[in-house]
């Protein structure tokens, strides 16, 4: 799941080092308003992956996506054994309408993609590849933007150079090292949780709480009106403006992206992917193995944005 921006005013750290704010609920999107609060994007995969995006239309004919009062569904297709030269399995990627600056954003995710070869995804909330725990939050930027380790928040930065050009377009990546319920089958055992991202002119941060979590802030569970993120505790990753990065050049306005790819940049790499412990080659299992996506599939509550 993706958070995807162009460039972003961020001032310079003159905030207190873990200073929060109040907002107040600026849209709501549950169960089918999700068909109406995004598009879905027919374009080639631009991380690389070996997917087919499909319109709209033909994810709701192959049941790719669909929806009840209360829940989202978005999946990939789990039938079809693919041609050698095909462009890769149907799978779908929508793209909020709206754009947001300054904001918090709460997902509640029942289910989250699982499955070698997957890469559920610019800013990264929730991101992983390949089954491999736990979630990792990160950053995708231009040129010359790296974070500096030293930073408070619960997770461990695991590269630092946000540059999207190099390393397989790692970015800068915080993992959560403290939960290993925040990503794949752990998590969906787990019966998902609420990841969090908020967007100031100071830093970019993300927290999780898992399902069962007794801390979860009561406005975080019950999808309050009015939220307080001083009371939400320490983030599980935490970017700040630096003299590394000035963020003010690399982000602009956001959109949302929800969407599951395979193989590419990441995921398909042949060390990571062979590390995970994964069979054959990416593109060649994603091909032959379409009964291994059946748990390859989002199941979202919510969506709440906050300004």
């Amino acid at each position: 799941m993706k958070i995807v921006s162009s460039s972003l005013a961020l001032a310079s750290l003159v905030a207190p080092a873990l200073a929060g704010g109040i907002y107040t609920l600026d849209g709501h999107v549950r169960g089918e308003e999700f068909y109406d609060s995004f598009n879905f994007e027919n374009i080639t995969d631009p991380t690389h992956g070996h997917v087919t995006y499909v319109t709209r239309a033909t994810a709701e004919n192959l049941n790719l996506t669909y929806a009840t009062r209360d829940t989202f569904i978005l999946r990939a297709d789990d039938t079809t054994v693919l041609k050698v030269n095909g462009t890769g399995r149907n799978s779908v990627r929508i793209r909020s309408n709206h754009e947001y600056y300054q904001h918090v954003v709460v997902f509640d995710i029942q289910h989250m993609p699982e499955g070698c070869g997957t890469w559920p995804g610019e800013i990264d909330i929730l991101e992983g590849a390949n089954n491999v725990v736990p979630n990792q939050s990160t950053l995708h930027t231009s040129h010359n933007c790296s974070m500096q380790n030293n930073t408070i928040q619960s997770g461990t930065f695991i590269t630092t150079n946000c540059d999207a050009s190099v390393a397989y377009n790692a970015g800068c990546g915080v993992k959560l090292t403290e939960d290993k319920n925040s990503f794949g089958p752990a998590f969906n055992q787990n019966g998902g949780g609420w990841y969090a991202m908020e967007r100031t002119l100071h830093y970019i941060r993300v927290w999780f709480w898992e399902r069962h979590d007794p801390f979860v802030p009561f406005d975080v569970r019950s999808g309050a009106w009015i939220i307080d993120t001083d009371n939400w505790g320490m983030p599980a990753a935490n970017f700040l403006n630096n003299t590394d990065c000035d963020i003010q050049s690399h982000f602009g306005g956001n959109h949302i992206i929800i969407n599951l790819t395979f193989c590419g940049d990441w995921a398909g790499n042949a060390a990571l992917y062979n590390a995970s412990g994964c069979p054959a080659d990416c593109v060649t299992y994603v091909n032959n193995n379409p009964s291994a996506f059946t748990n390859a599939y989002f199941e979202i509550s919510s969506m709440s944005i906050y300004k």
